[in-house]
């Protein structure tokens, strides 16, 4: 049973940056043809995919975040991570960690195993 989990800050102030990291047990996240994504859930809205970093190390990043979001893994902590740069109120929301696959890593409606999500809010 694979389980992941976020980590990170529950509150950030505007212009800095909000790094979050997800820890997952029961597999590892260079074995397989793994997604492992991150996506958010603004209030009131649905889910935005932002980006993922595949098993093999390739990352592929949303448009609408391109310019300010990094994901990069640690392999030794089994780790992978989410920074998001220059944030504004309206970054506020709850952010997941994923797994998906490769082939379909913007599908988020497929997703097998998620994250429980942890808030972030962004005020002064």
């Amino acid at each position: 049973q694979v389980q992941l989990q976020e980590s990170g800050p529950g509150l950030v102030k505007p212009s800095q940056t909000l790094s979050l990291t997800c820890t997952v047990s029961g597999g590892s996240i260079t074995t397989g043809y793994y997604a492992w994504s991150w996506v958010r859930q603004p209030p009131g809205e649905g889910l935005e995919w932002m980006g993922v970093i595949g098993s093999d190390g390739s990352i592929h990043l949303s448009p609408s975040f391109k310019t300010r979001t990094s994901i990069f893994r640690d392999t030794s902590k089994n780790q992978f991570s989410l920074q998001l740069r220059s944030v504004v109120p309206e970054d506020t929301a709850v952010y997941y960690c994923a797994r998906g696959d490769m082939d379909r890593y913007m599908d988020y409606a497929e997703y097998d195993y998620r994250g429980q999500g942890i808030q972030v809010t962004v005020s002064s």
